[in-house]
């Protein structure tokens, strides 16, 4: 892509961590169609590779995102260009990625930036982020998630206050409400979002995608169904190499190496 329809930049940075970032800076890495079309293939990419066991999502430069390009989408916001068909939507909406995903965020964080940031599962936010979820001043309503999860997370009052007034709040407010989970040192959120990255890669990654699933489950489906799920999942997982190597760690005392069958 050209930098005038920006980039998103796809790399594995080490063992079982995608990094996706988005990339056009100078444009302060408003989101275009091509940008949305490439999220798509990357976190298809994150959901299928068995290998692949946790995301990474960042940004280059000093912001995160201002959102959409708004000039560059009217064909897709009018419905007559939908954008390739399939694949794992970056905002969980229909197809949601099956793998967590950590998000670091800084700077400017708005409308498409909280609900993508929102669609994973952690969020770290460097102590300068700037949030506003201003899409009624643009004419519409948030589309990626945040009228649902802002509610889920902040609580109705809170996600009400932001979303009605499109206000622009910081970091501690955003951690206050819930949105975010940390908040670091601006140009250290990467690096402390890649060791929570660490972290979660250090438990079995299908024992980590069926705890994900049970939440996702309780929150989408409800309280029954969630339990009755449990056991039957629990059984798959009893059957499963790394369940016998979790064992055997904890029996050595030593960390278990998991390889996700």
């Amino acid at each position: 892509m050209s930098d005038d329809t920006g980039r998103v930049d796809v790399e594995l940075v080490e063992d079982h961590i995608l990094a996706i970032g988005l990339d056009r800076p100078a444009k302060l890495n408003g989101v275009t169609p091509e940008m949305m079309d490439a999220l798509v293939e990357a976190y298809t990419r994150l959901d299928e590779d068995p290998d692949l066991w946790v995301g990474l999502v960042f940004a280059h430069g000093p912001h995160f995102t201002a959102g959409l390009d708004l000039p560059r989408w009217a064909d897709r916001l009018a419905g007559r260009d939908r954008g390739p068909a399939g694949g794992v939507d970056p905002f969980g909406l229909r197809r949601p990625c099956r793998k967590p995903i950590v998000t670091a965020v800084k700077g400017i964080t708005y409308t498409l930036g909280i609900e993508l940031a929102l669609a994973g599962d952690i969020v770290i936010a460097a102590d300068d982020c700037r949030f506003s979820q201003l899409e009624p001043r643009r004419g519409i309503h948030a589309t990626g998630g945040a009228t649902i999860r802002f509610v889920e997370r902040g609580g109705w009052g809170n996600a009400m206050y932001h979303l009605l007034t499109s206000d622009e709040f910081d970091a501690a407010e955003a951690h206050r409400i819930g949105l975010v989970q940390e908040v670091v040192p601006a140009g250290t959120e990467y690096e402390r979002a890649l060791e929570i990255a660490r972290v979660i890669c250090e438990g079995a990654p299908l024992a980590v995608q069926a705890t994900l699933a049970s939440s996702r489950r309780f929150v989408r489906e409800g309280f029954e169904s969630a339990v009755a799920a449990l056991g039957p999942v629990q059984r798959e997982l009893a059957a499963t190499e790394d369940h016998a190597e979790g064992v055997r760690s904890f029996v050595e005392r030593r960390r278990g190496v998991f390889r996700g069958r």
